[in-house]
């Protein structure tokens, strides 16, 4: 199973769509959940605390929790779809901080650390483009063709 945590709403059409096409894609391969939470508009260190404090209420002690930060590991396609596949029986839980990122106490739990840029994406943008790669690395896992 896949679970997608991540701060704040999708609101626009078009980002809807994508997400519900990407989902039924994924639907072949895994149970996918997304879980989306407020986001804050207090200062920074207090979003950030209340944020964390909301993440971690949804993290279950046997997840397998890999937060997207900037910082983090950097892997291709192929190599996201190799860890993947080997920590699938894990319950893999991907975590998409706020605008101002993730606490201390977030990133303290996370097993494993990935970056997908050094860029900044919007949100709403990056909870597609974590789909399509995980969509991408079950049609690589799976043998199957991916139209490029």
């Amino acid at each position: 199973m896949i679970k997608i945590i991540c701060v704040g709403k999708i609101k626009e059409k078009y980002f809807i769509d994508a997400l519900k096409e990407y989902q039924k894609r994924i639907s072949k391969y895994s149970k996918l959940e997304i879980i989306e939470l407020p986001d804050y508009n207090y200062d920074p260190k207090k979003t950030i605390t209340e944020e964390g404090k909301n993440i971690l209420s949804k993290i279950n002690d046997k997840d397998f929790v890999i937060t997207l930060e900037i910082e983090g590991n950097k892997l291709n396609s192929n190599e996201l779809s190799n860890f993947i596949e080997k920590n699938i029986s894990k319950n893999i839980t991907f975590v998409i901080g706020g605008s101002y990122g993730l606490s201390d106490e977030v990133k303290e739990r996370s097993n494993y650390k990935l970056s997908f840029s050094l860029l900044t994406f919007p949100h709403q943008l990056f909870r597609i483009i974590l789909l399509e790669q995980i969509y991408r690395s079950f049609k690589i896992i799976n043998n199957e063709s991916y139209h490029k």
